[in-house]
Formats: C-alpha cells, structure tokens, sequence
C-alpha cells in the first residue's frame, strides 16, 4: 500500500513518527509532506523523516487560513498527482484532506480536540475515519459530519508516541540547565503575537512571575522568538530541542497549548495549563483526575524542585500499532 502523511503544525511530527515506522515495518511505502510552520520541518529533521516542504503558514485570521487552505491544498494536490497512493493520512490538516477529497484517495484524519469547528467540518465530512480518544463522548463530533466513521482509542496520544521514549539527560547540558536548580518549561499560547494581540491574559503575567528563574520558553513562531529575546531573562531554544526529555527533567510545565500539557501527564511531571478556549473532553477528564491543573493566578506558581524528581514515574506505554491500524481502516 502506498501512503501519504500530511504533516502542518509541530505535535504532528511527534504524534506520526510511530504511525510511519509502523506502516513501513508493515512493508507499507510512506511519502511525507511538511509545512513550513513552526519546529515543523526541524522535527522531521531530527527524527529523520523524509519529506517534501510544501507550503508555509498564512496566518492567524480567518480570511488568511482560508487563503492558505485553497493554496495548500492545490499545491498538494499538484504533487501528489499520478503518485496512485492508497491512503492519506493527516492530524487535523484541512489541507490534506481537501487534496485527498479532490484527487479520490480514501483519508484518516486524528485529534484529540473536539472544538475546533472550522477545521472539523471540513476534516470530518471530507474523511473517511476520524481517529479520536474515546473519552470524546461521540454526539460532540455528529455535527461535524462524523457519524458513522468513527474509530476510538484508549487513553491519551501521548501514550502512545513516548511508548519508547526514554529522556536523555543531554538536553540539559545543551542548554546549559543546573539540574540542582528549578526547571520550569513554558509553551506560548497558538497566537501570532504573544503581546500586541494577546487572547491570553494569564500568560504575561506568567512570564512576569518567572523571569530570571531556570525557565525554558518554547515559542511557536519567529515573532514569539523575537518577543522573548527582547523580553530576556528566559532560556529560549535556538533550534528544536528534545522538547520530551526536558519536560521529563522539568519540575514544572507551565503551557496553553495542549500537546506539551498532555505530554507532561504522560511523563509524571506536575504541569499547570493556561488554555482559555473550551475544554476538550480529554482535558476535562486530566482535571478531574488532578493529573492537570488549572493556572487561575500566576502567584500560583511554586518554582520547586519536585519531591519525586529522582523517583522512577510508572508510565503507560501503548502500543502505536493500534494507531496505525485505526488510520488504515478506509484502506481496509
């Protein structure tokens, strides 16, 4: 079978790493594209995955994600001609999907956030499965177009991707960290500027509260990276990093992303989010548990060495496989 990854944002490398050593284990021909957006092609780099760069971000507004979809996507779809692939694969890429729609390729699509719904209605009607946690009660995703397609799996993605991971203690040395003293890792929220249009009131204060401490700040655009650097007092990676060993070796994760939260989970490493939009079921259920918190005021924020940090954390490890497989079911 021949297949084709879609990979747009940065968690997508991490989440379709196994997906592909699986599949060509399988004897199965994979082919990848890559936007440039984010750590996205410096990922692929660094895990060494083969791809075509295709595209770049348009930006953060509507009109412009709508520009870039109709771009993208027609510029997929130009590359992709005459490859007879059976299968595409995406994590919440529109572009794909559409590409995959326009040219008849049977397509997965996978997330583990229900409230995205711009990105949803296209993916969920365009595809043929739609991969999702099982904690996502389904009538959430019915308006989407999803019923009838849907594939569930257990626990978090998370769990599924670290399965072999173990950290590496060489990160901290590349950034020069005192593993004696408090280490704090920060994600940026998913906007374009992280101050002149800020959407999250909390994370300046954050910043605020940690500046001058042993505090690694992950960006997610060259314009966060410059806002940082002339903020100073902040550890700010100059190149992607082995983000997963860091948050391993943290005493805290501070994020109002998702993907770096749920990693944190995975890795036993306490972690507050700063997420502002609508739960998502999968976070809901974290808070429940006290696995994640909720950051309400930034004067929470206790920059410890953790009790348990020399302490072997019990993990679950699953098994990729069975991600491989729920994706692979229109090829079925």
């Amino acid at each position: 079978m021949r297949v084709w990854v879609d990979l747009t944002n940065s968690p997508h490398v991490l989440v379709m790493r196994p997906v592909i050593a699986e599949l060509r284990a399988n004897g199965h021909q994979v082919e990848v594209t890559a936007r440039d957006f984010a750590q996205t092609l410096g990922l692929c780099d660094r895990f060494g995955i083969g791809y075509t760069a295709v595209g770049h971000h348009r930006g953060a507004g509507l009109a412009a994600k709508a520009r870039g979809l109709v771009s993208r996507s027609a510029q997929l779809v130009h590359w992709a001609w005459r490859r007879n692939f059976d299968l595409a694969l995406g994590h919440g890429s529109n572009d794909v999907t559409v590409a995959a729609a326009l040219l008849r390729i049977p397509c997965s699509t996978t997330f583990d956030y229900e409230w995205a719904t711009v990105q949803h209605n296209v993916n969920c009607r365009l595809a043929q499965a739609v991969v999702v946690p099982d904690v996502i009660p389904p009538e959430r995703l019915y308006r989407y177009g999803a019923r009838g397609k849907l594939h569930a799996y257990a626990g978090l993605k998370e769990e599924y991707y670290l399965s072999d991971f173990e950290p590496d203690p060489a990160v901290l040395d590349e950034l020069e960290l005192d593993p004696a003293q408090p280490i704090v890792v920060v994600r940026t929220p998913p906007v374009v500027s992280l101050y002149h249009r800020f959407q999250n009131h909390h994370f300046a204060q954050v910043l605020a509260q940690l500046q001058g401490t042993q505090a690694v700040v992950m960006p997610r655009t060259g314009q966060q990276r410059a806002e940082l650097a002339r903020a100073g007092g902040f550890i700010v990676p100059e190149r992607p990093v082995d983000a997963q060993s860091l948050i391993a070796y943290a005493d805290l994760v501070v994020s109002a992303g998702g993907t770096m939260n749920r990693e944190a989970v995975a890795l036993g490493t306490p972690v507050y989010t700063l997420f502002e939009g609508r739960l998502g079921a999968v976070d809901e259920r974290l808070i429940a548990q006290g696995r994640l918190r909720r950051l309400e005021r930034a004067d929470q924020l206790e920059v410890v060495k953790r009790a348990d940090a020399d302490v072997a954390v019990e993990r679950v490890r699953r098994d990729p496989a069975v991600l491989a497989e729920l994706l692979s079911a229109p090829a079925a």
